[in-house]
């Protein structure tokens, strides 16, 4: 078998870029000399997420407005890597902090995954964070708004398995914390 090869960017066009994405049409000469265009590449910032329990063992989830799908959503806490974050885990305490008003004893990095290798730019990096308890002095984004729910482990679990949750990253983070902790039951 041959060995596999990028393909060749022969052209990039900048379609828009802002502070959210950064959309380019490309042309590409194949591995077997032909080319493929156009070819739209989406960059968008990185994200990170995380399944968060709190010391009583419930799960910090939210629900909040998505235009895309024009629906109220379940999902986890997070939010966008910035560059003046000092690491990953800095991006996931500020996110929990500003969105849910928590802090966390624990943050486990689980690892990252792309949402669509083929077209995004873009990884989320999935976390798992344990012992929270909430700050009474946390500044929560309001421009978000998010409504903060303490889901019991058992309805978590059954939002979880019923499709609850839609966006698809998200699932896979609530897939690596349930392997990490040992819950997942096939």
């Amino acid at each position: 078998m041959a060995e596999m090869k990028k393909w060749k960017l022969l052209q990039s066009e900048q379609l828009i870029k802002d502070q959210w994405t950064d959309v380019r049409k490309n042309s590409y000469l194949k591995n077997d000399g032909s080319i493929i265009e156009p070819f739209y590449i989406y960059g968008f910032p990185d994200y990170a997420t995380a399944v968060a329990i709190t010391k009583k063992g419930t799960v910090i989830v939210e629900k909040i407005y998505r235009a895309g799908l024009d629906t109220i959503a379940l999902e986890l806490p997070g939010g966008c890597v910035d560059a003046t974050d000092a690491s990953l885990e800095n991006t996931i305490e500020r996110e929990l902090l500003e969105e849910t008003g928590y802090r966390f004893d624990q943050i486990e990095y689980l690892g990252k995954i792309s949402p669509n290798p083929t077209t995004n730019t873009n990884v989320m990096h999935m976390f798992l964070a344990t012992g929270g308890t909430i700050d009474p002095n946390a500044i929560r984004d309001s421009s978000e708004e998010v409504e903060v729910i303490e889901m019991e482990w058992d309805d978590f679990i059954n939002a979880f398995k019923t499709q609850g949750f839609i966006q698809s990253m998200q699932t896979c983070t609530i897939l690596y914390a349930l392997m990490r902790l040992n819950k997942l039951k096939v």
